[in-house]
């Protein structure tokens, strides 16, 4: 088993990320019984996601770059997921963005390698995905449109969360 070492500034930064969406996990359910009034059913799926960021908090201090390297991916397998669970309508898509962003910070300039090949695979994963994964398999009303409203804030919020995370680490 591989010794803990003490976190770097990147490392604590995405681990915070990854802390952050695992306690808001819980709630998406919740959001979407209250905003959209359905669907309840198909957002409790959103939790089967729960114990790949716990992984990631696990691997922070084992294997750093392993944790900075997972919570992107797992970021992006979650969005393909949540994307076919409830169609491209609910913008559940737009996830990948933030973890284009995490791709962007999360690399120190010796692991730029890294970094490119996170950043091709992520896009190569959009385009491979988008408009090709199908029905959604929970289908939403036109007046539950509010799911698409709830993503498009939470995308934005997890963004600015991030920035201000990262804003001033060091890239040595």
């Amino acid at each position: 088993m591989a010794e803990k070492v003490p976190l770097d500034p990147l490392t604590q930064a995405t681990v915070t990320v990854a802390w952050v969406v695992l306690l808001n996990k819980p709630f998406y359910p919740l959001y979407v019984w209250w905003l959209v009034g359905s669907g309840i059913q198909a957002s409790l799926w959103t939790l089967v996601s729960v114990p790949f960021f716990l992984l990631i908090i696990y691997l922070g201090p084992r294997n750093p770059l392993a944790a900075r390297i997972a919570l992107p991916l797992v970021g992006a397998v979650d969005t393909l997921f949540e994307t076919m669970l409830f169609g491209y309508d609910s913008g559940t898509e737009l996830f990948l963005a933030p973890c284009i962003m995490l791709v962007a910070l999360s690399f120190y300039s010796e692991e730029k390698w890294w970094q490119r090949g996170m950043a091709a695979l992520l896009f190569v994963v959009f385009f491979a995905a988008h408009d090709r994964l199908g029905a959604a398999l929970h289908e939403w009303s036109p007046s539950e449109s509010a799911l698409l409203n709830i993503n498009v804030f939470a995308v934005a919020s997890l963004m600015a969360f991030i920035a201000i995370r990262y804003a001033g680490i060091p890239r040595r």
